[in-house]
């Protein structure tokens, strides 16, 4: 089984590691994290919402770095999900070609 880890890249701090699948789900581009993946709690609601046609109602995510810092937007969360796509549903989500992020499979 693969698994996924995604690190922030400036400061190394790992944001999730699990199995590639259900746990960590690719879906158009971006990973859509399983809680029980997260290893931090530094992302926080930026407050700033948005609409997907087909998967509704998200919140975009800032990470909080240990310094203060903020990366703005680099992830979101569905807080009123397309019930028809149960593995976004409440899900940190981030894109893989962030240029804050690393991803590495192994």
């Amino acid at each position: 089984m693969k698994h996924i880890r995604i690190k922030h890249r400036e400061t190394g701090t790992i944001l999730a590691d699990g199995p590639l699948g259900w746990g960590i789900t690719p879906f158009e581009g971006n990973l859509y994290i399983g809680r029980k993946y997260l290893r931090t709690d530094r992302f926080r609601s930026n407050f700033v919402p948005g609409l997907c046609i087909y998967k509704f109602l998200y919140v975009w995510l800032d990470l909080e770095l240990a310094d203060g810092a903020r990366v703005r937007n680099l992830g979101w969360l569905y807080w009123l999900p397309n019930p028809l796509l149960p593995f976004i549903w409440f899900r940190v989500a981030v894109p893989r070609a962030h240029p804050a992020i690393d991803i590495e499979e192994y």
